[in-house]
């Protein structure tokens, strides 16, 4: 029976339509995988009205990604508080001010509220006082009110080695101090003024943003770190307890509705991409240990005056 050529014609164009349909369905599928990968519920629960929560941890460095995520914050419309839980022994000087500033920043137009986890000490107490209201647990680290300028010195060594460093420069303190040779009494003298300087940079946040006297924070910030409850009754914080208390204060002095939604952060780096897939991968990460080894390298970049507690991290 022959086939005419109508009917081929028919033939070919369902083919045509099936091929399309199929088409359709092979674009949509790789959107939803990319969707699945990306997108997360935070992503539409940041659409409405919400309290922002971010976490300042490890290392304070002034990274960009941090930056950029409090940028954001300070321009979101459905943002009415935010919530930042700090875990951190603090970190460069320069990064905390950098994070202080933007965190200030916020402040102007939106109520914020630190919560203290495990340490907030040194770059983490700077953090802290930022915001508006500190809370801490009874435990917690806290303080190292100071500043540190740490730097090996293996003269010694090269000596036992035979190294001799030779070097031509176009002042005395250039490249000042160094770890070839004993600190001169005039690099000591230059170097003690730039930490001084950082020093009454940092007491005087705490004067203004904690509203002591420069004379009670001066034997506050002799380094040392405290317990959260020696914190509260030296008032360097400004209650004790966790997130609930932050919720609380916001909901009774800023007025926000006890029913508004929480809805965390997260900056796009490594360590806070989301979307299933990236789960995924962070958790197999953590699994093998390179998170560890990534925390590792981050100190090892540490360089500068530092607001850090624990200056060997």
């Amino acid at each position: 029976m022959s086939i005419s050529q109508a009917e081929v014609i028919v033939d070919r164009r369902q083919l045509k339509r099936r091929l399309l349909r199929w088409r359709i369905l092979a674009v949509l599928a790789v959107l939803f995988a990319l969707g699945a990968l990306f997108w997360t519920g935070e992503d539409f629960r940041k659409s409405f009205d919400h309290v922002a929560r971010i976490h300042i941890d490890g290392l304070i460095t002034g990274d960009e990604a941090t930056l950029k995520l409090l940028d954001g914050l300070a321009k979101a419309n459905h943002v009415k508080g935010v919530i930042i839980r700090i875990d951190s022994p603090g970190g460069t000087t320069a990064g905390s001010e950098a994070i202080y500033e933007k965190i200030r920043k916020i402040a102007r137009d939106k109520p914020v509220v630190a919560v203290m986890d495990t340490v907030a000490a040194s770059g983490g107490y700077i953090t802290a006082i930022a915001a508006d209201y500190i809370v801490a647990r009874g435990n917690t680290i806290t303080g190292s009110i100071g500043v540190i300028f740490s730097f090996p010195e293996i003269s010694k060594l090269l000596d036992t080695l035979g190294i001799r460093m030779e070097e031509i420069k176009s002042g005395e303190l250039k490249a000042e101090p160094t770890p070839y040779k004993p600190m001169s009494d005039r690099v000591r003298q230059v170097s003690n003024e730039m930490v001084q300087e950082s020093f009454a940079w940092f007491t005087g946040l705490v004067v203004e943003r904690r509203k002591l006297s420069a004379e009670r924070v001066k034997v506050l910030a002799d380094g040392r770190v405290y317990t959260g409850r020696q914190a509260v009754t030296e008032k360097l914080i400004d209650a004790l307890g966790g997130e609930e208390v932050a919720l609380e204060w916001l909901q009774t002095q800023k007025n926000l509705s006890k029913d508004i939604d929480t809805v965390d952060w997260r900056t796009q780096s490594e360590s806070g991409a989301t979307g299933l897939g990236f789960s995924l991968a962070n958790t197999v990460l953590q699994v093998l240990g390179f998170e560890g080894l990534r925390r590792q390298v981050e100190s090892a970049r540490l360089d500068g005056l530092l607001v850090l507690w624990h200056p060997q991290l």
